[in-house]
């Protein structure tokens, strides 16, 4: 269903859920997840359904992931580097605050 344009040209390799892969620089780490082929970015955390990247532009984040260690990350706002890990999103976002 997805598939990298031909022209592309340097490509940066991430680690997509433990399995390597080349996209074009530039290209967002929800084209990675996209051409790793995974089934699911995240699953909702009331029914535990699977989402896929949807907008691809940050309007209705179900790209979220764990990127770099870093969770709830919207895959598609960020580019791709050398060496990113990802991973899928589980469960409902983690939101941090300083109460105390």
């Amino acid at each position: 269903m997805f598939r990298l344009r031909p022209e592309a040209r340097a490509t940066v390799r991430v680690r997509v859920e433990g399995r390597e892969v080349a996209v074009p620089e530039g290209a967002s780490a929800a084209a990675a997840v996209l051409a790793a082929g995974l089934p699911a970015v995240r699953e909702t955390p009331v029914t535990g359904a699977k989402r896929l990247p949807y907008c691809m532009m940050g309007v209705c984040f179900d790209c979220l992931a764990e990127i770099d260690s870093v969770p709830n990350r919207q895959s598609c706002m960020v580019e791709v580097r050398e060496g990113m890990t990802i991973r899928p999103q589980r469960g409902a976002r983690v939101i941090e605050t300083d109460a105390e």
